[in-house]
């Protein structure tokens, strides 16, 4: 019982977190595919074999399927859960399937639908630092460097309490919380900062070194460290316009933090090591459903960010590999040869095959 309980809770964690951002992704799809007028044959979460389902008034099959891995919108004349079709099944369309089919769709629309998806993943991430920021309220502290750490690089180049963080690399400093932002994927790389001293201005240039510390959620990640701690923690009230507001930035600033991630993978200065696949998110999901409701909801807005970014990247099958076709049907003012579409989502299938097996291993062997 002693294993099987934490299987069980890691188990259902992971299930109940990826359900409900699947959920969102894929209402995107189906909903803004209804407001431009598309037949959707089945709304499912996971793939395989049928496990629970209805259908609603209007002939959409919404289901739970047997692998909780995903899920699908299938729309009217999709051959597959990718959206994809074969011609001879739409050359016997009638015109009144061909108006509520997705593949006769103008090109804003299709694009429009596959967009969706991905957009509301950023939604569901925006909602939930909404309802943080709203409730605790937003983070204020002064720049002011309260206390230096010792044997670090801020006390290597001199920082004094008191100090002021005008900017970092060039970037405008407003509140302290801005500068573990600003250097939370730096791999040891040199910053510039501004600091204001008894009046007077001028840059230090310093070098942050990684340190092995806690996620919060019992793994341990590298950490960039200057070594200055703030004077005091400020929390103000703010209404919902700001709160809505900040969130959104704080999901911007998520993204191209992610993009930094994988820029750096692609460049060797992250290993590879640091990927987790369906073992580790599984493995992450039971630790915050540990660390209570909060935590859960910090994680998930985090993991709808990267899957909402994810699909966006070109890759057939995924959303941006459709929005790629279709980019390249608007400018050749035709569709790619179906050969040619086939031959992307072979290959995209392939890659992220692939990717999902070295996430694996990557798992297995860290677990």
């Amino acid at each position: 019982m002693d294993m099987v309980l934490p299987f069980l809770q890691t188990a259902l964690a992971f299930t109940f977190i990826l359900s409900i951002i699947v959920f969102i992704h894929e209402f995107g799809h189906y909903i803004v595919a209804r407001l431009c007028g598309v037949r959707v044959m089945a709304f499912s979460i996971g793939f395989g074999r049928e496990v629970w389902g209805f259908n609603d008034r209007h002939g959409t099959r919404w289901k739970f399927s047997l692998l909780p891995f995903g899920g699908y919108v299938k729309m009217f004349g999709d051959a597959s859960e990718a959206s994809t079709a074969k011609k001879d099944v739409l050359e016997r369309m009638t015109p009144e399937e061909r108006r509520v089919s997705f593949h006769f769709q103008p090109l804003p629309k299709k694009a429009a639908i596959v967009t969706a998806g991905p957009i509301f993943n950023f939604i569901l991430t925006i909602g939930i630092f909404t309802w943080f920021v709203f409730s605790n309220g937003l983070e204020t502290t002064e720049p002011l460097i309260g206390d230096i750490m010792p044997d670090t690089p801020a006390a290597a180049a001199g920082l004094l309490k008191g100090d002021r963080v005008i900017s970092l690399n060039g970037k405008k400093i407003s509140r302290f919380n801005d500068i573990p932002t600003m250097i939370a994927t730096n791999v040891g790389e040199p910053i510039a900062l501004v600091i204001e001293r008894d009046g007077d201005r001028q840059q230090v240039t310093l070098t942050p070194k990684l340190i092995d510390e806690s996620d919060g959620l019992g793994n341990t990640i590298k950490r960039p460290l200057i070594g200055i701690k703030s004077m005091r923690l400020q929390f103000d009230d703010v209404g919902l316009p700001r709160a809505v507001w900040e969130a959104t930035k704080k999901t911007w600033d998520l993204t191209l933090m992610t993009f930094d991630y994988i820029g750096q993978l692609v460049a060797g200065d992250r290993t590879p090591d640091e990927l987790k696949g369906p073992i580790g998110i599984a493995k992450m999901s039971g630790q915050a459903a540990e660390k209570g409701i909060f935590t859960v909801l910090w994680f998930m807005a985090l993991l709808s960010a990267n899957l909402g970014l994810i699909n966006l990247f070109p890759i057939p099958p995924l959303d941006g590999g459709h929005l790629l076709y279709y980019t390249l049907e608007g400018m050749r003012g035709r569709p790619m040869a179906e050969r040619y579409q086939e031959l992307g989502y072979r290959a995209g299938f392939a890659l992220i095959l692939m990717l999902m097996a070295f996430t694996i291993y990557n798992d297995i062997r860290q677990f």
